[in-house]
């Protein structure tokens, strides 16, 4: 089992970040500041396959141990193997609503006999050079977690955390707001939250969340999120500007 599967089943505090720029150095410079990985967002940004496939490389490319790990935008088997022979150390996939749905991507992350994912020479498996080593140990070393992120989603969240191959559940607050009616007001998740947790127990399957802003970190860690994925490039890059410009503004004139 890879480190960061073991560590993330095992609920150690493992942190993340967000990347939603299409550009290597970007994922780069996140990886660079010690993340234990870096979420490529292919769901809402306008990364394509190729996009991911460099961004891993850049991850990769950094130093230390920051694994990349893709969102993809939706749960098709097609993508998630498309992914997956990229070389990324793991998916997230989103709006998973039932054990079905869980069981199903899990059969796509895996080679048979435990799943029907298809076997090629692509990165992952070193173009080819290392394809058998690559089949007998990814079926154990790839990160598997599912957003849960809609009412039906969080009524569901122990049978799917009881999913053999589900590593983590991760909440999604901005689109489990809109799903009960209160986008936004994602203070108002108490509720729901817990019903999460609860559902989840003591089982081998950790619980994460994004902190959108740094007062967040503090507070999901509060509620007993076991990781989560801290800031969204884009939020960086528009705060630091925004910051900038306005200490412009504020000079005398």
């Amino acid at each position: 089992m890879s480190e960061l599967r073991q560590a993330v089943r095992a609920g150690d505090s493992v942190v993340g970040t967000w990347v939603t720029i299409g550009h290597p150095a970007v994922a780069e410079m996140s990886a660079e500041l010690g993340f234990d990985f870096v979420v490529l967002d292919a769901e809402h940004s306008s990364m394509s396959l190729e996009t991911v496939e460099n961004l891993a490389r850049a991850v990769d490319a950094a130093s230390g141990e920051t694994k990349p790990v893709v969102r993809l935008p939706d749960d098709d088997p097609t993508r998630i193997k498309r992914v997956l022979d990229t070389g990324v150390s793991g998916v997230i996939v989103p709006m998973i609503e039932t054990a079905e749905q869980a069981r199903a991507v899990v059969r796509a992350t895996r080679y048979p006999p435990e799943g029907e994912r298809g076997v090629a020479g692509s990165r992952a498996a070193k173009y080819g050079l290392e394809l058998e080593e690559y089949f007998e140990r990814a079926n154990d070393e790839l990160l598997v977690m599912v957003q849960i992120e809609s009412a039906k989603g969080v009524g569901h969240a122990g049978s799917i955390a009881a999913v053999d191959g589900v590593d983590a559940l991760f909440v999604g607050p901005a689109d489990l707001s809109a799903s009960i009616g209160r986008f936004g007001e994602t203070d108002s998740l108490d509720t729901e939250i817990s019903a999460v947790l609860d559902a989840v127990g003591e089982s081998d399957t950790s619980v994460g969340t994004i902190a959108l802003d740094p007062t967040d970190v503090e507070k999901w860690a509060e509620i007993g999120f076991d990781f989560q994925v801290v800031g969204i490039d884009a939020d960086y890059l528009m705060d630091g500007a925004k910051r900038a410009k306005q200490g412009y503004e504020e000079l005398p004139r």
